[in-house]
């Protein structure tokens, strides 16, 4: 894959859990598709950073936009 779908401080949203965070680090890779380290507050309260695969995310639009 070539570049990529989000930027730095991007908001997206973990498509399996709903959670929304914003996009802190990038990883791009020859054999694997890109990654995220996503920083958002966790379902249950806790502030989570943790890496994400490209396909798990999605960008969050103006009408979607909810604080974090």
């Amino acid at each position: 894959m070539n570049g990529f779908k989000f930027g730095m401080e991007d908001k997206v949203q973990i498509k399996a859990s709903g959670e929304i965070g914003l996009i802190k680090g990038r990883a791009q890779h020859a054999n694997a598709c890109n990654g995220y380290r996503l920083h958002y507050k966790g379902a249950d309260g806790r502030a989570v950073y943790d890496w994400w695969d490209e396909t798990d995310l999605e960008l969050v639009t103006v009408a979607d936009d909810v604080s974090i």
